[in-house]
């Protein structure tokens, strides 16, 4: 017996308990790029599949994200920020993530949350002296540049993009 879900498997497992649950998740129930993701993003032995202990960590947060902007701010995103409209995130969001009555199903919800918990994790791996802030270069972002970039490299033809984390 293989003890490892797959993205395939994770798929009917998560459909059953939203059917079971009366979980909205539209009429083919998750995708199979958003268990896709979620196998990449918890598959911390880079099997390709979700161990029980990666499961389990999978399906903690599943639990804890009931709403999304409690979820957000649990994350250490601010939704509203001096300067700016109200819900701006949360605007920027339902707009990528719902439909056109900016209802959004489990499985875009999901979705969003673990593309989201990707961008903090990759945040917080470039934040080397832990400020909150990092600096790339536009050839960095595109991956196209071998080295990293620095202030010093913006006169040197780089573009510097300096990104600030949503934290408080």
């Amino acid at each position: 017996m293989d003890m490892e879900i797959s993205a395939e498997e994770l798929k009917r497992i998560l459909d059953n308990i939203s059917r079971k649950n009366n979980l909205t998740i539209g009429d083919d129930g998750f995708s199979i790029e958003t268990c896709r993701s979620m196998v990449a993003v918890m598959d911390s032995d880079s099997t390709g599949k979700l161990g029980f202990h990666e499961f389990k960590f999978l399906w903690n947060n599943i639990k804890k994200w009931q709403e999304l902007p409690g979820a957000l701010a649990e994350a250490g995103f601010r939704l509203t920020d001096p300067g700016r409209n109200k819900n701006d995130l949360y605007s920027l969001i339902v707009r990528r993530y719902a439909d056109q009555n900016g209802e959004m199903d489990f499985d875009s919800y999901i979705g969003c949350l673990v593309r989201l918990d990707t961008m903090c994790r990759a945040f917080k791996t470039l934040d080397k002296d832990n400020n909150g802030t990092i600096d790339l270069c536009i050839e960095e972002v595109r991956g196209s540049c071998s080295s990293p970039c620095t202030p010093e490299a913006e006169g040197a033809g780089h573009v510097l993009l300096r990104l600030r984390g949503g934290a408080s």
